[in-house]
């Protein structure tokens, strides 16, 4: 067993049984040879030249993979409570990714996840600074038209056998997508950024990769148009039989769908009302109408910020400072965690983004931030809270303490599990804890974080009313003047843009992702909703002994799990 796994544990007695962390070890190590990608995301060494097989038959070794663990964890033995709750965690995932195969949904392409979009964003993740880093991405460089063609071959597969494949609109935004970021030559820029040092053979190398790279995507553009478009289905629903499996397993919970529709609406019109409230205080004169309090912040050069480079230094300095004034008060925060990295992304698609730090800490924890061509003012009263949200309290406290913490999680909880109902939920519990700590003091700041909340919740409500055909609520129909009847993505748009005040370009985008993701955006709101009935569940039994700070490290360190398991282990605290 390697020290990740907890070693200050007594071994098993039963000897010819395995404990849970064994098992645990076991699949990681078993993972990262069928998933490289995964692996190097993951910050596990030695898979960083290796690509991900996407053919139909890599998927099922994958799902083998699953069913043969989920079969060891049977017979595993746990031997404390920290372990109890790994096997708990681990057969809620596992057998939800079983579910999720049988599906299709595991590998159905959409416009922000994908096999093809992990084969662009592995690069982010990659080492650069040595030879060996460079020859690595060589290597996959090279890999890449067969990445691409294995994954073809899935689709085709799913095709021919009746899986539920993309509608139209997800695979016309990919084509378009592979388009672009060939025009835009990202892999003849990435292969630019070699540093002198590397040989010229190994520099001609990746000059040939990079446009064998560059060319595939354009022929995965081409057979997107040819040959999956014209057989694509119209419909986005996929209908309440499949979006309950896909909201389970971004939760990790079973939710009412229905009531949780109308508590979506019913969260969303709660913080409009906050929003007003807010924005009397902001523009006294405009009567507590957001836009006129949008506007006068808008115009306010000290709350602006110009180009890249001072967006990238003003999020590096609150993140920094943020760590240090919370560290030691609220949160204790373990001296790797207290760095993190800003960075602009080598895309151009306007998202903002963390990912976790590597198992040694050599790759940090990084947040990242994608600025759309021709944007070069930014808003410090719209960001702040996206600073706590990704960085501390949010995704790198989050992340980067479970990465960290080999005294008490295995390697899979550590590195491999992610739920996005725990991570999201948490990190939009963390915005709102920023403003109960006095963080959002600032009428600007708090109004950013409510337009953030409130955009959250409007997406529960188009989400679930779009997948599962809800007729639109009489008080929307009222109110914002839309037809009455079941949702339609026209009708949601009109819905968003009502609501929430983004450019028409990301709006359309997100429309796009719900369509054809389903379950995942509603995740974030639902979750910080279970996040914050959970904290109150074990303030209730503790009654005057409740510490919060000690509430946040013992959930903390049980890792990403679903939230359901995570409502069940906070219950035996």
């Amino acid at each position: 067993m390697t020290s990740s796994s907890g070693s200050d544990r007594p071994a098993s007695p039963e000897t010819s049984r395995p404990t849970v962390d064994e098992v645990a070890e076991r699949y990681v190590d078993a993972y990262a040879a069928l998933d490289p990608f995964g692996a190097t995301s993951a910050g596990l060494p030695g898979y960083d030249a290796e690509s991900t097989d996407y053919t139909p038959e890599g998927f099922a070794a994958r799902a083998e993979l699953d069913r043969r663990t989920l079969a060891e964890l049977d017979g595993a033995v746990a031997r404390d409570e920290r372990e109890r709750v790994a096997g708990e965690a681990m057969r809620e995932r596992l057998s939800l990714h079983g579910e999720l195969g049988e599906l299709g949904l595991d590998r159905r392409m959409n416009v922000l996840e994908s096999p093809f979009h992990e084969s662009r964003m592995i690069y982010d993740l990659m080492p650069r600074e040595t030879e060996e880093d460079w020859a690595n991405i060589a290597a996959r460089l090279r890999d890449l038209p067969s990445v691409l063609a294995a994954y073809r071959r899935s689709m085709d597969a799913d095709r021919a056998g009746g899986v539920l494949g993309p509608a139209r609109r997800q695979v016309a935004g990919v084509a378009e997508q592979a388009r672009r970021l060939r025009a835009d030559r990202f892999f003849e820029e990435l292969v630019g950024e070699a540093p002198a040092a590397v040989p010229d053979a190994l520099r001609a190398d990746l000059a040939k990769a990079a446009e064998g790279a560059s060319a595939s995507y354009g022929e995965f553009a081409g057979y997107l148009e040819t040959a999956a478009l014209p057989s694509a289905p119209t419909e986005d629903a996929v209908g309440r039989d499949v979006y309950a499996v896909a909201s389970r397993y971004f939760l990790g919970a079973a939710v009412d769908l229905d009531e949780t529709y109308a508590w979506g609406l019913d969260e969303l019109h709660r913080i409009e009302a906050e929003m007003a409230e807010v924005s009397r205080r902001i523009a006294p004169d405009g009567g507590g109408s957001v836009d006129a309090a949008v506007a006068a912040l808008d115009a306010d050069p000290a709350r602006k910020l110009a180009g890249t480079d001072a967006l990238r230094g003003w999020m590096q300095e609150l993140a920094d400072r943020t760590i240090a004034e919370l560290s030691g008060v609220h949160f204790d925060i373990p001296e790797p965690v207290k760095r993190i990295e800003c960075m602009i992304a080598p895309t151009k698609d306007g998202g903002i983004y963390y990912t976790p730090p590597s198992d040694d800490f050599s790759r940090p924890g990084r947040m990242w931030w994608s600025v759309p061509p021709g944007v070069e003012e930014f808003s410090t009263w719209r960001e702040t809270t996206t600073v706590f949200h990704e960085g501390v309290p949010g995704h790198h406290l989050q992340c980067a303490q479970v990465v960290q913490n080999r005294e008490v999680l295995n390697r899979w909880q550590r590195l491999l599990c992610w739920v996005s109902g725990h991570g999201e939920g948490w990190a939009l519990y963390a915005e709102r804890l920023m403003g109960d700590l006095g963080r959002l003091d600032d009428p600007a700041d708090r109004l950013g974080m409510l337009d953030g909340q409130g955009f959250r919740a409007a997406r529960v409500v188009v989400d679930i009313g779009l997948h599962l055909k809800l007729d639109v609520p009489e008080r929307v129909v009222r109110e914002d003047g839309i037809g009455a009847g079941p949702w339609t993505p026209e009708k949601a748009f009109v819905f968003l843009q009502r609501h929430c005040r983004m450019q028409e370009e990301f709006l359309r985008f997100e429309l796009d992702r719900y369509l054809g993701w389903p379950g995942q955006a509603p995740s974030y709101k639902v979750g910080e909703r279970i996040w914050l009935a959970a904290r109150e569940e074990v303030r209730a039994r503790q009654g005057a002994a409740f510490d919060l700070k000690r509430f946040h490290k013992a959930a903390l360190d049980l890792g990403s799990i679903g939230l359901d398991p995570l409502r069940e282990a906070l219950g035996r605290l």
